[in-house]
């Protein structure tokens, strides 16, 4: 493994906005030649702490709360390139394993991971799938079934005229046995993301997808079929890359008010914010307000409440320069109770050239974290919120 130069060093600057403050730490300088695909959160060691998880083109590392030592996962034992990845207890023994998408373009394949004997070793492989341009995954019970599916976005098109999108059902000896698979909507192309939610509390999921056509939801109504309704337009544009949406996320308002945050277009400029009643009127589209349009490449996007005070905040940055020479990762706050205006924090200016982020309390305090990998930066860092102790 490449020396971390990086571990376990405090970046002296810490950015501050009202009573939002962050510390930076990078936990790994050069986690990846190409590039930090994909960051997750998941107790690995079962010490009640979320881990930090990071896939590159190669492999696959957990980084050990609250020390961060780095321990590798996989490397080298699938196809490159690794693309996105999914914690689970996927054989019900009590611990995290993970579900990959690896192969990225051309092969599409999708594994499941279990570990060895002990934490120091490689963990096991196992097939699940193979769907071209797998790009996303994420476990939601979509289907109201006792456990949750793992549900695949690929981007383009495979063997259906638009993008096929799957839920693949845990079997019950997942090393050997077939994952059934659901499809659950085949219309859409480019879809670069999706999300789960559930807003009514039955326990059944929606999905989210951000595609070329826009923001959709869709819902099983049983008997394996899925209503499709759209959320939102996405960017308007006269080719397929200017249009529609490339990542959407959900937040909060408040109690029982909610808001999507979507990056657009695909790989685009624009951070942009949804509001409306939800769930929305039959035949109504969520309102549309464009928060933010110097993105360059915009490609990671969270919701979370950062300064505890019952509001989301949004968290984006683009991974290459825009006009100002700079990648960069903001947050922003929302300044009034409808959500339609929101004010620009800097985050990380020059230092990040965000694929990916995630956010969760890494330390206890009921303050969320950011933890983001680089794409050009090839890095992986942890902005610690350190609103609580400023309080």
């Amino acid at each position: 493994m490449r020396a971390l130069s990086g571990l376990l060093l405090l970046l002296s600057s810490v950015l501050s906005a009202g009573e939002i403050q962050f510390e930076t730490q990078e936990l790994d300088s050069a986690v990846a030649k190409v590039a930090c695909y994909a960051v997750s959160l998941a107790d690995v060691n079962t010490d009640g702490k979320p881990d930090v998880i990071a896939v590159t083109e190669n492999r696959v590392l957990w980084y050990e709360n609250p020390t961060w030592k780095p321990r590798v996962i996989i490397e080298d034992q699938v196809e490159r390139d690794h693309v996105c990845i999914a914690p689970f207890d996927i054989d019900g023994d009590g611990q995290i394993d993970f579900a990959l998408g690896a192969g990225w373009t051309k092969l599409g394949t999708m594994y499941w991971l279990k570990r060895g004997a002990s934490l120091d070793e490689k963990w096991q492989v196992f097939p699940i799938a193979k769907e071209v341009s797998t790009h996303r995954m994420r476990f939601g019970n979509v289907l109201g079934k006792d456990r949750p599916q793992l549900v695949v976005s690929p981007l383009n098109p495979s063997e259906a005229p638009g993008v096929r999108l799957l839920a693949f059902e845990i079997p019950n000896a997942p090393t050997a046995d077939r994952w059934p698979l659901t499809v659950m909507d085949e219309s859409l192309h480019r879809v670069h993301n999706h999300w789960h939610l559930d807003l009514n509390g039955d326990h059944v999921d929606g999905t989210l997808t951000s595609s070329q056509e826009g923001v959709f939801l869709f819902r099983h109504e049983g008997s394996g079929k899925f209503s499709k309704r759209q959320i939102g337009t996405g960017t308007a544009g006269t080719k397929p890359e200017e249009t529609g949406a490339g990542e959407v996320k959900l937040g909060r308002l408040g109690k029982d008010k909610f808001f999507l945050a979507t990056v657009e277009p695909m790989h685009g400029h624009s951070v942009v914010v949804y509001t409306g009643p939800m769930p929305l009127p039959e035949g109504q589209l969520a309102d549309r307000q464009v928060i933010d349009d110097s993105f360059k490449q915009g490609h990671a996007l969270g919701c979370a409440d950062l300064d505890h005070d019952g509001v989301d905040e949004i968290i984006a940055g683009h991974r290459e320069p825009n006009t100002d020479g700079k990648v960069a990762v903001y947050y922003y706050r929302a300044s009034n109770d409808a959500g339609t205006k929101w004010d620009r924090h800097p985050l990380d200016l020059g230092g990040m050239a965000s694929e990916d982020l995630v956010t969760g309390d890494l330390n206890g305090d009921g303050y969320p974290e950011v933890i983001a990998g680089g794409r050009a930066t090839h890095n992986l860092k942890i902005y610690w919120n350190r609103t609580a102790a400023s309080r």
